[in-house]
């Protein structure tokens, strides 16, 4: 079992910036892929980035890509993701979520095993 937090989320104006931590807990999540994706209220959970269990590899939803950012720190059993020129269209709980996969990442939530409860972000106009 993979227990995951995320924290990082909160209320920011138009062009600023903000960073979500994801922090696993049981097993390592050194080898598993991890996505981030955000839901608005009334919509689907949709897919926002995602790194290989390495880091070696990532992908971004069009949306964001360009502006925010994942990474990984394996010692730390943490992802982040950067936020960066944040829009309102960005407002949304945002989850993290984790699975086991032997290489690359996967986009689609039914792929993922083990999520965390959300962080709210925010962005004002």
């Amino acid at each position: 079992q993979v227990q995951l937090v995320e924290s990082g989320g909160g209320l920011v104006q138009t062009g600023g910036s903000l960073r979500l931590s994801c922090v696993a807990s049981g097993r390592t999540v050194s080898s598993y892929a991890v996505g981030w994706f955000r839901q608005a209220p009334g919509r689907e959970r949709d897919f926002v980035a995602a790194i290989s269990w390495s880091g070696g590899s990532t992908g971004y939803a069009r949306s964001v890509s360009g502006r925010f950012t994942i990474s990984r720190d394996n010692a730390k059993n943490t992802v982040y993701l950067q936020m960066n020129s944040l829009k309102p269209e960005d407002t949304a709980v945002y989850y993290c979520a984790a699975t086991y996969i032997s290489g690359g990442y996967a986009s689609k939530p039914l792929q993922y095993d083990y999520w965390g409860q959300g962080t709210q972000v925010t962005v004002s106009s």
